[in-house]
């Protein structure tokens, strides 16, 4: 049957509008690669957090789609993927972190990919880019001990947060998202059972929005024991209203990136350069490990997946501490 000229021309203009988003709505062995990065996504919408689900649909629609999308699968090959990771990396100059999140999500695409159109990609390796982290930025004792000491002067419900976090260990959205009710008095622990951070936002109203929601992983939810100063001052700033928020004392939040201002006014007052929020963290994990955490204890109380992950991003020896433990050969008779 001859196909009328309108017809014809309806699906010129279907596939054109296709192939603008990379993706041809044909028999499989004529999708491109951005149709099953689109069906890979539609499947992960369901099982995973909304601030995750955001994050792979940035990564799909910044960095995948535009550089791999027109490709067919039975295309893609090792050399494709190796100038795609250079092109991450000498081009967008996006750091080796941001570069392999990319890639193992790439990954995983590839493997649904595979399974849908009966293909292997086992013969494509992928290679990831090593983190240089370079040096973690972590508080001197006397630069801490400066620190909490503008902190607890004149302190409020902003200035007690940050302090909380430099005496646990709990990072931004948690201290955001941390609720005088999460706090017992009584039993003198914190359980961290939430999170706040600003994602983008999908439903076009508005370009971003503060969503709250459970910690990012099984082993974020925990409980930390409070030390003795620590649990006085909580004693005396709770309010009598417990649903409150601990960084406003009220029932309206204070998102991440209004505390990582104050973090940064509070920095300069004190003088300390290459400070931020994440910096507390860092300096709690290595003042424990100075005065001998043990550091099973330690990866629990900050919320690791693994002690491997505690020790090799987050135990930073002073060279006061690696002096010390130097001079342990000679007591022995060693050195």
């Amino acid at each position: 049957m001859k196909k009328s000229y309108k017809d014809v021309k309806s699906k010129v203009t279907l596939i054109r509008a296709a192939l603008a988003s990379h993706a041809l709505p044909a028999d499989d062995d004529q999708r491109r690669f951005a149709f099953y990065c689109d069906e890979w996504l539609v499947i992960q919408q369901k099982k995973v957090k909304e601030s995750t689900y955001v994050n792979y649909y940035r990564i799909i629609e910044n960095h995948l789609k535009p550089g791999l999308g027109n490709i067919l699968p039975s295309d893609m090959s090792e050399l494709i993927v190796h100038q795609f990771t250079h092109q991450l990396m000498t081009v967008k100059m996006l750091s080796a972190k941001t570069v392999k999140d990319i890639l193992v999500l790439l990954r995983s695409i590839l493997n649904f990919t595979a399974r849908q159109v009966g293909v292997t990609f086992s013969d494509i390796q992928i290679e990831y880019p090593k983190n240089d982290p370079g040096e973690i930025r972590v508080l001197s004792r006397e630069e801490q001990t400066r620190f909490v000491s503008f902190l607890l002067t004149d302190m409020d419900e902003c200035r007690f947060g940050v302090y909380l976090a430099l005496m646990t260990g709990m990072r931004i959205g948690e201290i955001c998202a941390l609720r005088w009710e999460d706090i017992s008095l009584a039993d003198r622990m914190i359980s961290v059972r939430s999170t706040m951070q600003r994602i983008k936002n999908l439903d076009g109203t508005s370009k971003t929005k503060v969503v709250i929601g459970s910690p990012k992983s099984a082993k974020s939810m925990r409980t930390i024991p409070l030390t003795d100063t620590v649990a006085a001052l909580c004693t005396q700033i709770c309010p009598d209203n417990h649903t409150a928020y601990l960084l406003t004392g009220t029932n309206d939040y204070m998102e991440p990136r209004r505390l990582q201002y104050q973090m940064a006014k509070y920095a300069a007052a004190c003088n300390l350069e290459g400070v931020h929020f994440h910096t507390l963290r860092h300096s709690f994990a290595t003042r424990c490990v100075e005065v001998g955490f043990e550091i099973k204890c330690l990866s629990e109380i900050l919320g690791h997946a693994s002690t491997s992950v505690t020790l090799e991003r987050y135990v930073h020896s002073s060279l006061e501490l690696k002096r010390k433990n130097m001079q342990k050969l000679s007591d022995v008779g060693m050195g």
